[in-house]
């Protein structure tokens, strides 16, 4: 599943899911690196998502 094709919610989620993962420990430096990667991929998808809302939230507000 790509990041374009997963909600805000899910993406979220996620990277959660990644962060306790990593705090957990016990993972390899190979699964660390690749579950990092992850995880910033989804915290820049995300980042994206709240920008796009901001910006509508701001056009609705702004025409009224």
């Amino acid at each position: 599943m790509t990041d374009k094709a997963l909600t805000f919610e899910e993406a979220f989620a996620q990277l959660e899911e990644i962060l306790r993962r990593l705090e957990e420990g016990g993972l390899n430096l190979e699964e660390s690196v690749a579950l990092f990667e992850r995880g910033m991929a989804l915290a820049k998808y995300c980042e994206e998502e709240l920008d796009k809302a901001e910006l509508r939230v701001s056009q609705l507000t702004a025409s009224t």
